[in-house]
């Protein structure tokens, strides 16, 4: 017999986790299957950017994160030598967050549980096939294969995504001809971290990680090709690090070696009838600026309140399709933006060498440049199209700053429960705060405040709408 979910997600990764957590935010049940047993001790990922700090804000869990992490006021594009100064940003959370990925998906982990999320590990999703009132998921498990029966699936399940193929979703692009490494290793003589250096013999970064383990990852013009350069050895990565260095300061006892390629992919659609994508199922790219797991994150942040609605039946008609239309363009920018990077990173000939002055020397010396990549890059900048651009206003679909209100409020803390929040900002209830003929989503909340150094931008506003991602409807 099979049985009926809701919404089953594929994938405990950071996207999917935090995509099952949103769900339950607003009541949905959600089961989501993982092929792992145990969750992965290697950390791909290690940094939290401003934009995913503050959805994490907006649910009252940032304080966690950024009490484990390592805040830092700096970012780096495409490794130059000039980093970019997040201190200047509009945001609680002016800093990268140093943080493993094993360490945030078990945070991840337990605020989904908390919430009555169901996790299975060691369940593989093995076929599906979509009908046209739900779709049926084949899978195995610890005792044997079984069928779900689900409204809708989300694979949140990496750029080999098996719900991906099964849905017939293309996923067209480039193949790898630049492979970077990454190495996890103990030292015998440790230099002062974090650091990294860049020149003709290549690129390398290294960042201390839990254990006493020191993390180098970097690239070198020997690693260009079609063709994948083989498994990596501790004696390439000494040789690689010398290279750049001058030493290997006696490193030893590999925890982790491992390459990666500048394969760059994107799903043609994000939404094929019951069937989503979201994060690396998404989007392949070279993982260049730490942004992958953010904008997978914000991904799920900006699917999860539009499919809630839809499964509850409170969605206006189309609802669901504005998850690809909004994200699909942030996935291309992505990709753009990582193709750059690379192109900055591997720029190992003279040529490329005084590009990579020459843009250091802008971010160095010219803040709005700096800035405007800083918030490209912390995904602060993101403004989604608004569905009638001749009367919108400039502030639709933008990101909505965590404004200061005259009660002690804030703007975040009042977003906690995930609903609609129609701010009236003139510190009054009104009866014309809706306009004829556009009804509020449902479960809108209402809260009369005023604003305190709302900033040229926000100053004028009497009402607004802010939609559970944190973005103004």
């Amino acid at each position: 017999m099979e049985k009926t979910e809701e919404v089953v997600v594929v994938g405990a990764g950071p996207t999917g986790l935090w995509l099952a957590a949103e769900l339950r935010l607003q009541g949905v049940p959600v089961t989501v299957l993982e092929t792992r047993t145990e969750r992965d001790p290697h950390s791909k990922a290690l940094t939290l950017h401003p934009r995913t700090l503050e959805i994490l804000g907006m649910r009252g869990l940032a304080a966690t994160f950024v009490e484990e992490g390592m805040p830092v006021p700096t970012g780096h594009f495409g490794s130059l030598d000039s980093r970019m100064d997040f201190q200047v940003l509009d945001t609680p959370y002016p800093f990268t967050l140093f943080l493993p990925q094993a360490r945030t998906e078990a945070l991840l982990e337990g605020h989904a549980l908390a919430l009555g999320a169901r996790v299975l590990r060691g369940h593989r999703v093995t076929d599906l096939e979509q009908g046209p009132d739900a779709v049926r998921v084949a899978a195995e498990g610890p005792d044997g294969a079984y069928v779900l029966r689900a409204r809708y699936v989300v694979g949140c399940d990496g750029t080999r995504s098996r719900v991906r193929g099964a849905a017939g979703i293309d996923f067209p692009g480039t193949d790898a001809t630049v492979w970077g490494w990454l190495g996890d290793v103990v030292l015998d003589r440790a230099p002062a971290l974090p650091l990294s250096a860049s020149g003709p013999d290549g690129g390398l970064m290294a960042v201390p990680m839990p254990g006493g383990v020191t993390r180098f990852v970097g690239h070198a013009p020997q690693d260009r090709g079609v063709d994948h350069p083989g498994e990596l050895t501790l004696e390439e990565l000494r040789d690689r690090t010398r290279r750049v260095l001058g030493d290997d300061f006696g490193m030893r006892d590999p925890h982790w070696l491992s390459r990666f390629g500048n394969a760059t992919r994107q799903a043609v659609a994000y939404r094929k009838d019951r069937v989503l994508l979201a994060g690396d199922a998404a989007h392949m790219h070279f993982p260049a600026g730490g942004v992958g797991l953010n904008v997978g994150f914000q991904d799920a942040t900006n699917l999860a309140w539009k499919l809630a609605a839809t499964v509850l039946g409170t969605a206006p008609e189309g609802l669901l399709d504005t998850y690809h239309a909004e994200r699909h363009p942030v996935g291309a920018d992505l990709l753009a933006s990582t193709r750059a990077q690379t192109a900055l990173m591997t720029g190992y000939s003279p040529d490329g060498q005084a590009l990579r002055e020459v843009l250091s020397e802008l971010i160095g010396t010219v803040p709005e440049f700096s800035r405007a990549l800083a918030e490209r890059l912390s995904a602060l900048a993101v403004h989604y199209p608004p569905a009638d651009p001749g009367a919108a206003h400039p502030l639709s679909g933008s990101r909505a700053p965590d404004l200061a209100f005259a009660d002690g409020t804030g703007l975040f803390a009042l977003l906690r429960d995930g609903r609609h929040l129609l701010l009236e900002l003139d510190g009054h209830e009104g009866a014309d705060a809706v306009p004829a003929g556009r009804p509020l989503p449902h479960g809108t909340r209402r809260h009369a405040v005023r604003p305190v150094d709302a900033g040229p931008r926000w100053s004028a506003v009497r009402r607004v709408l802010v939609r559970p991602d944190g973005h103004v409807a």
